[in-house]
């Protein structure tokens, strides 16, 4: 097969740099997927409390805010890969603390902090991994590489979590463990890769160089209205920090008499798989046509697909809804993916890829505590299905405020 083809669907993977990182990438979304579901096990295990999964979401959204615009200047001004190492190597030690404190039964309080460090170090590499792949791939197959990135992924979303639901069956320090041995391996692939110099911004004005980012997503509507649009459909329709409740306490009919670590491990791997499907047809397919469309055609199926997952009470149809809200959710980010890196100087790009990260990073981690917090005080049937109308409701918002993000026809 020649992967160099024009036309290929693989042309992507000629790149001996773009297969080291998107094999890298890939095994610490395992570790990372695995470490997630393990965490939401434990602290729902120990308290037995849904408020406790908010929090986890809240206690991730914090580095989120505060250090991801910084981490997107230092991606401009200094050596990327170095950024990624460093940011690496933190994660990994604070994936051992975290086993150390499961082993020993340490106070929430700690492991919370824990959490907090393990989320600040992964805010720190985000901006830089983002901005070297418009380096290493040319122009003309950065589509194919945005699909096979998302395809990867998802991918490591779908064998994170079942490979964590394996695990904590068996030790819950274990799955902190794993994940910090896929991040070890990612710096030894980081290490040996070729990445071509770019040019970088000028040190020392950090705020006005960040402030430059901000403005430069803002002033342009395409950008600003894809971004926005995910962040608050994922901020309202997140039902993936509940379901550990589902797991447990919903779900009437679990397959073969499977454990509640079990469904758990499925029922995550679900939107995974989604978006592994969708991620492979579309990587086989020719580049997208009437893109703002179907980005806000996919969003809305996405809002619906919630809806109809937070009254199931069936174990199948509760992991097709999930399967859906992840093959919807992928075309959303290919769209978005592609027009954020395309549409942008690649001096820029940390600046500008950690202006995404706050948008949707936070989306996802605050639409955790929402949901944790919702549940709390109604029930975690209401907080699903509210969300899943809100993001709706987004989607008819958006379609007005943004016409020509809605325009978009050819990424």
């Amino acid at each position: 097969m020649d992967l160099k083809r024009a036309d290929s669907p693989y042309i992507a993977f000629s790149v001996t740099a773009f297969r080291s990182l998107l094999l890298g990438n890939t095994l610490v979304h395992i570790g990372a997927s695995a470490q997630s579901l393990a965490i939401g096990w434990e602290m729902y295990q120990r308290t037995d409390q849904a408020l406790y999964l908010g929090l986890i979401g809240l206690t991730l959204a914090v580095p989120m805010l505060l250090f991801t615009l910084p981490a997107g200047y230092l991606a401009d001004a200094y050596d990327r890969r170095k950024v990624m190492m460093a940011g690496m190597l933190g994660t990994t030690l604070t994936s051992i603390a975290l086993a150390v404190f499961s082993i020993t039964r340490g106070s929430i309080g700690w492991m919370f902090a824990l959490l907090f460090l393990d989320a600040s170090f992964h805010r720190l590499a985000n901006p830089a991994w983002s901005a070297i792949l418009p380096v290493i791939v040319p122009k003309e197959m950065f589509e194919n590489a945005v699909k096979w990135r998302t395809t990867a992924f998802q991918l490591s979303a779908v064998l994170g979590p079942a490979a964590g639901g394996i695990i904590i069956t068996q030790s819950v320090p274990a799955a902190y463990i794993f994940s910090a041995v896929t991040t070890i391996v990612f710096m030894l692939l980081l290490s040996g890769m070729k990445i071509p110099e770019s040019s970088r911004i000028p040190r020392g004005k950090v705020w006005s160089q960040i402030a430059e980012g901000i403005r430069f997503v803002w002033k342009r509507q395409v950008i600003l209205g894809a971004i926005s649009l995910d962040m608050f459909a994922v901020l309202l329709g997140g039902a993936v920090y509940l379901l550990p409740v589902f797991a447990r306490d919903i779900i009437a009919d679990p397959p073969l008499g499977s454990s509640p670590e079990e469904v758990l491990g499925w029922l995550r791997a679900a939107p995974a798989v989604g978006s592994v499907l969708m991620a492979l047809i579309l990587a086989h397919m020719p580049p997208l046509r009437r893109a703002g469309r179907t980005l806000f055609m996919c969003v809305a199926a996405f809002g619906l697909a919630t809806v109809v997952f937070g009254f199931s009470r069936s174990f199948w149809l509760s992991w097709i809804m999930l399967f859906l809200t992840g093959f919807f959710d992928n075309v959303s980010v290919v769209i978005r993916q592609t027009l954020v890196q395309m549409r942008t100087p690649n001096e820029m790009r940390g600046r500008v890829s950690a202006v995404n990260s706050v948008f949707i990073g936070s989306s996802n981690e605050l639409g955790g505590f929402e949901s944790g917090m919702v549940a709390h005080l109604f029930s975690p049937v209401i907080s699903v299905v509210s969300g899943g109308i809100g993001t709706l409701l987004v989607v008819a918002a958006w379609s007005r405020l943004f016409p020509k993000l809605r325009k978009v026809d050819r990424l």
